[in-house]
């Protein structure tokens, strides 16, 4: 599982005519389901997430997380950060997981953001989005689970 990380001042998803989900400070989260994901990929990624120190504090150093900051987040889910271009120049997507489970996951990325009382909006899966959004520094981080997962044996 792979996620893009921005803080954003403000980011909306619009979908089906209409606004899916957003968030105001916090941050704006693209995500990524690889084929063979598990629900410990979710909770390894919700976790680091959740906890990440990239919002200022009275200092301006940036040591505080999404929640101690009590910001939101949006969630999107994106297949194509699964891409392989290694070869020609139409990447191909064999690595993403199937729709089907790969929406299980994002709901269950989500709802872990959400029960650690971080507001969560979300993306329309499957449908053609158009994010809005204002990042804020920029910071932006790459984060896969496969890293994370390497960390904790």
């Amino acid at each position: 599982m792979k996620a893009v990380i921005q803080r954003v001042s403000h980011a909306a998803c619009h979908a089906l005519g209409e606004v899916t989900g957003e968030c105001n400070e916090g941050l704006l989260i693209l995500l990524g389901v690889a084929a063979g994901d598990t629900e410990e990929d979710a909770r390894l990624l919700a976790e680091k997430i959740s906890k990440l120190r990239i919002f200022s504090d009275e200092n301006d150093k940036l040591n505080l997380s999404v929640m101690d900051v009590g910001g939101s987040v949006l969630v999107i889910s994106n297949f194509t950060l699964m891409a392989n271009y290694a070869h020609g120049n139409r990447p191909d997507y064999m690595g993403a997981e199937k729709p089907q489970r790969a929406n299980e996951l994002y709901e269950y990325f989500m709802k872990l953001l959400s029960d650690k009382g971080i507001p969560v909006g979300k993306g329309a899966f499957g449908e053609h989005m158009e994010i809005v959004t204002s990042l804020h520094g920029p910071i932006t981080i790459v984060m896969e689970s496969e890293v994370l997962r390497k960390k904790g044996k």
